[in-house]
This record gives C-alpha cells, sequence and structure tokens, in this order.
C-alpha cells in the first residue's frame, strides 16, 4: 500500500499521519512485531500504537524508532547541513553567511511608474 501525499500541500496531520503508516509499513516489511520494535526502540508497547495510529510521540521516541529500524541516516535528507550551500558545492568557495538579508519587494526595486514622469505635461 502507498501513502505518497504532497508535503507542499498536506497539513501537519497529514504529513504525520503520511509518516507514521510509512513506518508501520517497514515494521511489517521486517516482519518486526509491535513489541519486537518497541523493545528495541526502549518504549512502550502502547506508544508504539499510537504512533501507527498517528496520535503524535515526541522526537525523542521518533528517533529512537527510527534507530531502532535503522534508517535514521534518511534524517540527514530531512534537514541538510546549513553550512554546506549549493554553490559550494560544485566547487566554488565562498564565506559562511553570518547574516539573512530579506528580498526587495518589487516596489522597493523600482521608484518608477507609468504616469510619473516630468514628460507628462509636454
Amino acid at each position: 500500500m502507498s501513502y505518497n501525499i504532497d508535503f507542499a500541500l498536506a497539513t501537519s496531520n497529514q504529513i504525520e499521519a503520511a509518516l507514521c503508516k510509512r513506518l508501520e509499513s517497514i515494521r511489517l516489511s521486517r516482519n518486526i512485531t509491535q513489541a519486537q520494535l518497541a523493545e528495541e526502540a526502549g518504549v512502550s508497547l502502547r506508544t508504539i500504537g499510537r504512533l501507527e495510529k498517528g496520535q503524535g510521540v515526541s522526537m525523542d521516541t521518533f528517533i529512537r524508532i527510527l534507530m531502532a529500524l535503522s534508517i535514521q541516516q534518511n534524517l540527514e535528507a530531512l534537514l541538510p547541513d546549513p553550512s554546506v550551500r549549493p554553490i559550494e558545492r560544485v566547487g566554488m568557495s565562498a564565506g559562511e553567511r553570518q547574516r539573512a538579508r530579506p528580498a526587495k519587494a518589487i516596489d522597493e526595486l523600482s521608484s518608477w511608474s507609468w504616469g510619473d514622469g516630468k514628460d507628462d505635461d509636454e
């Protein structure tokens, strides 16, 4: 069974439910019982049940379960290292960003507009 959702359009509850179903599918594909996963992760059986129903667990519990399933390396893709910028991956070196600068709005980029010129009276 597939649990594909559009993460850009989904609500946080939908994303949580999809991730929990994926974890359940991984557990089942490895032929691991809820009790075995709970013991390996160091959490209660009830916690595994809550997780698989999408009822929410702590971040610590979520990470413990990923570790028990040996998929914690997937967290790197979830939140990549911000100190390695894409431009640095292609070989150009740049200094580390020290501050953020918001993008200028279109109105700020150009102060000129139609009908705003001095030649209108001529």
